[in-house]
């Protein structure tokens, strides 16, 4: 079976942004075809805001992740294999879905090993931390 990850980035894309909330994606920026701005990325990973609002021409296709976005004022066209999709959250409360970190394939094609916060922790705060 094909990877359920794509899918279920569409999935929580839609149930953030219908309760009016900002999606945020982390991302590992060392996979390999990640093309982000370098200079945001921090320990490997960089916080993207995806919501319709900070994006422009946002594709959540089966293969990758591709927007174009304002940078210290430049646009820039980003582009993210959806392999290297830590997580999908809300930036309010941390609600989503975090992902493998498996090489090459994250999810399996199941799904296995993804959570929500609520899930991973009984207190209601969120885990994720946002860098920047």
């Amino acid at each position: 079976m094909t990877s359920s990850r794509p899918y279920l980035i569409r999935a929580i894309y839609d149930w953030i942004t219908d309760n009016g909330l900002t999606p945020y994606l982390l991302v590992d920026a060392t996979i390999e075809g990640v093309d982000v701005p370098r200079r945001y990325v921090e320990n490997g990973r960089i916080v993207l805001n995806i919501a319709p609002s900070a994006t422009a021409a946002l594709s959540l296709g089966s293969d990758a992740v591709e927007f174009s976005a304002r940078f210290g004022g430049t646009p820039v066209h980003l582009y993210i294999p959806v392999t290297a999709v830590m997580a999908i959250y809300a930036r309010e409360n941390g609600q989503g879905m975090m992902f493998n970190e498996e090489g090459g394939g994250g999810d399996g094609g199941g799904g296995e090993g993804r959570s929500t916060e609520r899930e991973k922790s009984s207190s209601s705060r969120p885990q994720l931390k946002v860098i920047k």
